[in-house]
């Protein structure tokens, strides 16, 4: 398998190299960081910026690559990342491509990643990017109230910890009442209902939560604020995290 050593991207710098990003918040900072032109492929699930985005070739989904046609592309690098793609899908790529695999659960995280892909693909405007989320204001945003975050309906499934999304509603302030549990845990009514939180985040993605389960959750959770929530808000990592600090600070008014 061809993978990229962070350590030796100097070595490997290709000038105007043909990517294609299977995550779609980092296909938003790419084209944002000036590669509209360089990113040859994309997810279905890649919608931002709107404007820019439907002129790149989909090669299928994050979760379900389409390699042949990715392969068509030739991409000199493939960008990818350990919890938004399939193992399998990396495994067969990585053979006949460089493929960058990120593991990003922090804003610390988002700054290496930007800056060693400033190395790689030289290109990359991202110094600016890296300032922008350094000079982030999200902590303390809420008053360390209880919250559940909610990413599927059937089954239930809640943020845990080791998660971007929880590091997030740490930062902002919340106390995630499934902290105990790593990753996105399977949890039923009666744990929502043991652990009466003062608010449940129902997310937007990846399943989206509407008006009907807003009621359903109200019926079971009378003392709990429940509210449909922006999912890129919370679990899109790349540049529209500079959106986050403004959108907590209105989801906060409309809490109260």
């Amino acid at each position: 398998m061809t993978w990229l050593d962070p350590n030796n991207l100097r070595k490997t710098s290709i000038k105007r190299a043909k990517i294609v990003c299977l995550v779609p918040s980092l296909t938003e900072l790419l084209l944002d960081g000036g590669l509209l032109g360089q990113v040859v492929g994309r997810t279905k699930f890649c919608v931002h910026p709107k404007k820019l985005i439907k002129t790149i070739p989909v090669v299928g989904g994050t979760k379900n690559v389409n390699t042949q046609k990715l392969f068509s592309l030739q991409p000199d690098l493939v960008i990818a990342n350990k919890e938004e793609n399939t193992q399998s899908d990396i495994e067969v790529i990585s053979q006949y491509v460089p493929v960058y695999l990120t593991d990003i659960k922090t804003l610390d995280d988002i700054i290496v990643c930007i800056k060693e892909l400033m190395v790689y693909i030289s290109e990359f405007k991202g110094a600016d990017i890296v300032n922008e989320i350094k000079g982030l204001s999200i902590d303390g945003i809420f008053s360390s109230e209880k919250v559940a975050y909610l990413i599927w309906n059937d089954p239930i499934m809640a943020v845990g910890n080791d998660t971007f999304i929880h590091y997030l509603l740490t930062k902002a302030g919340l106390k995630n009442v499934f902290s105990e549990i790593n990753r996105y845990p399977e949890v039923s009514q009666r744990d929502l209902i043991d652990k009466n939180p003062d608010y449940l985040f129902l997310s937007s993605e990846p399943y989206p939560f509407k008006a009907g389960h807003l009621k359903h959750y109200e019926e079971i959770l009378p003392h709990t604020k429940v509210i449909l929530v922006d999912g890129e808000m919370f679990s899109w990592y790349g540049t529209r995290i500079l959106k986050a600090p403004d959108y907590f600070l209105q989801l906060k008014k409309t809490l109260c």
